[in-house]
């Protein structure tokens, strides 16, 4: 028999089944993964004006992008729901599970997507829309589909997808591109392999049950740990090409010097563990350090990058 309740009242089960069920269409979306690209989006957008653009235009760009990124990820895990089921740390993914149906999933993933180039295309430009029609193209058909499986450089390519959202704040703002975004999207590019890598090394087991070859998978912790290292020097130097291209300041020159420092100081502490023969297990490697450091080290960087023009204390050359 039902439960009756007073009218304006709600059922405590109905309630707690629609909060799971909005939980589990948030794990599609994975907005920790959204809030990092917005961090890189908005501050170009300042740099882009030399000060903060309308409100309306940054909304709309925010709002787009989110939708762009979403859609990318739902239909992600769409794409990889079988090898989701073979990982522990994605085996409790709501298509794994059957919480949402693969077609409900993939009918979302279109949609979010259509509605991202429509808010973009007509809120913001038509090139921010382009690009954000791009970085779902290359995340969805790029990597997920074509890279991921095949390769253990799937992340080096497939990141770049996660550098639109650079090529997107500019584009919003001016509708074109120019050498600082590029510079900006390179910065992207090279941190993402030393910032995947270390989540791939403490997780590889999980991909290799899955029979994806990420580098941790198919190579030694000391030779991934080099190509991170090496990785890590390139983000390094392409952040200070930022500093002649885009005219920075102090602000922008002395964070990028020392958050730059401690990131590749952190990569070569990895290295040095992996080399080590003592350190044999995760625990002593300690990957997820530089992981959770290289997040920290682009917010910086890319904060100093909108504030730079707010409070601008030119270089004397």
């Amino acid at each position: 028999m039902t439960a009756l309740h007073p009218r304006g009242e709600t059922d405590p089960s109905t309630s707690t089944t629609a909060k799971a069920t909005f939980g589990d269409y948030m794990s599609l979306v994975k907005p920790r993964i959204i809030e990092l690209l917005l961090v890189t989006t908005f501050p170009v957008m300042v740099l882009a004006q030399r000060g903060v653009p309308s409100w309306w235009l940054v909304v709309m760009t925010l709002v787009g992008g989110t939708l762009s990124a979403a859609s990318a990820n739902i239909l992600n895990c769409y794409l990889d729901r079988d090898i989701d089921r073979l990982m522990h740390r994605t085996e409790h993914r709501p298509l794994v599970t059957g919480v949402i149906s693969p077609r409900r999933a993939l009918t979302l993933g279109v949609v979010v997507g259509v509605a991202s180039v429509v808010v973009l295309g007509v809120g913001v430009n038509w090139l921010s829309a382009g690009l954000s029609f791009a970085a779902i193209v290359l995340y969805v058909g790029f990597y997920t589909v074509l890279l991921k499986r095949r390769t253990s450089q799937n992340i080096v390519w497939g990141g770049a997808a996660g550098c639109m959202p650079v090529l997107i704040g500019w584009a919003a703002v001016t509708d074109g591109l120019a050498w600082p975004p590029v510079a900006l999207f390179l910065v992207v590019f090279f941190w993402t392999p030393p910032h995947y890598w270390p989540l791939s090394m403490r997780f590889k087991d999980d991909y290799a049950a899955a029979g994806v070859p990420m580098l941790p998978v198919v190579a030694q912790d000391a030779q991934v740990a080099r190509q991170i290292v090496w990785y890590a020097w390139a983000t390094a130097v392409t952040s200070w090409v930022l500093v002649p291209v885009a005219s920075m300041g102090w602000v922008y020159t002395l964070s990028s010097l020392l958050a730059s420092g401690i990131f590749v100081a952190e990569a070569h502490r990895l290295l040095a563990r992996a080399k080590n023969p003592e350190n044999t297990t995760l625990t002593s490697l300690q990957p997820m350090r530089l992981f959770h450091f290289s997040i920290s080290y682009l917010t910086v960087l890319f904060v100093a990058v909108a504030v730079d023009p707010l409070v601008h204390f030119p270089l004397p050359w």
